[in-house]
């Protein structure tokens, strides 16, 4: 089997898989606790939390563990706009963003807080002007994800720091779930206040996370109870998660340079070939742009007309395992809101197909692809109801 839906979720490393088993088999105590069983497992979540902030090149005392990025982004955005509700009550949120923060600003909005929602180009790119000419007075929060999670674009969240640099009240939170391990990440030098990551997206286990709380920075808690993780995160640390999460992000962060430089060249190769059959329209740039960068890994495509849950199937019957959008909003048969947002038509927005790469491919699994994606659209081709068409 074929498996391009990294995206979604990425297998688990072997020697992540060997270090969880092995804390679960013998450091089994509460890191709360005061007896030596607990002082050896809370050893083991400082020296993560020490790694994270190596690897990022910040301070360890700036990262909090969490259950993953749904959960990072959700004590960010709510954290955020509601400890400092005082100073404005206006946020600004970008209109492809995944809905584990989609939600949340609606959510807020419902508690009074006034929302500008960014456009977006046709690549699904933000424009930073259009950031500079939201903000006013009563800017609080900006939220813009550094890499999309469906069609791939690369957001420029350096630009949006500069605008930000001698704006201390406007915080600026990036969900950073696509790109750890594919792109650099730079968060001091960026300006970035609050950063999401999700271990699973790069061989950790599952329920792991982080987020980047810059020093000074305060959030309201979400979760209520013993005052662990500083009093943002109560609730008993998973340490074996924590501890296999830790050790996949040394790995894809020290591989990222290789992994990026590989996967590059994939996606031209993949792209190449998804542009030249018929009925296809391409999310993103065909070439190389650095105005309107792509993530690495990603490749998104439409077919106007086709049922993507029918091309999704037809190739798994192929060996092949790509999807459609989101995996948190996959099973319901709306029109991307990315996709829209981005002004494809309603046809084009409700056929997407997302390609996503990992360490496991090749030229070969490339070509393999194609060759059974080809065989699939042409014989669904035929079958294009002509009124989605127009």
């Amino acid at each position: 089997m074929l498996y391009f839906d990294h995206s979604a979720s990425s297998p688990p490393r072997e020697e992540v898989i060997r270090t969880v088993s092995e804390v679960m088999a013998k450091i089994y105590a509460n890191p709360s606790s005061l007896h030596q069983g607990g002082a050896e497992a809370r050893r083991l979540l400082e020296r993560a939390r020490e790694q994270a902030g190596r690897l990022f090149g910040t301070s360890a005392s700036e990262w909090r563990f969490t259950s993953g990025g749904t959960e990072s982004n959700n004590l960010a955005v709510f954290g955020a706009a509601r400890r400092y509700r005082n100073r404005g009550r206006h946020l600004i949120v970008s209109s492809v963003e995944h809905p584990s923060v989609a939600e949340p600003f609606r959510a807020l909005e419902r508690e009074g807080f006034r929302v500008t929602v960014l456009p977006v180009n046709a690549t699904g790119h933000v424009d930073p002007a259009d950031v500079e000419a939201a903000l006013t007075d009563e800017t609080i929060l900006v939220s813009v994800m550094h890499v999309n999670n469906e069609v791939g674009a690369v957001q420029p969240i350096e630009a949006i720091g500069r605008l930000l640099k001698n704006r201390p009240r406007t915080l600026l939170h990036v969900d950073g779930v696509q790109s750890v391990g594919k792109l650099p990440v730079l968060l001091r030098e960026w300006g970035v206040d609050l950063f999401a990551v999700s271990a699973h997206k790069f061989g950790g286990p599952r329920g792991a996370g982080w987020l980047y709380v810059r020093e000074g920075v305060e959030l309201e808690p979400l979760i209520f109870g013993g005052g662990q993780e500083d009093g943002l995160r109560s609730g008993t640390e998973n340490v074996p998660a924590i501890v296999g999460a830790a050790k996949a992000l040394r790995m894809a962060i020290e591989s990222q340079p290789e992994r990026a430089e590989r996967l590059s060249r994939l996606r031209r190769r993949l792209v190449r070939g998804v542009v030249s059959m018929p009925g296809v329209v391409l999310s993103g740039p065909e070439e190389d742009d650095p105005l309107r960068p792509m993530a690495p890994h990603i490749v998104h495509f439409c077919c106007p007309g086709l049922k993507p849950e029918v091309i999704v199937h037809s190739l798994e019957e192929l060996g092949v395992l790509v999807s459609t959008k989101s995996a948190c909003s996959s099973k319901d048969d709306k029109p991307s809101a990315v996709l829209t947002a981005m002004g494809r038509d309603a046809a084009c927005a409700a056929s997407g197909i997302r390609i996503s790469m990992g360490d496991e491919h090749d030229e070969a699994s490339i070509d393999a692809l194609l060759e059974r994606l080809e065989t699939v659209l042409r014989k669904l081709m035929p079958l294009r109801r002509k009124e989605d068409l127009h």
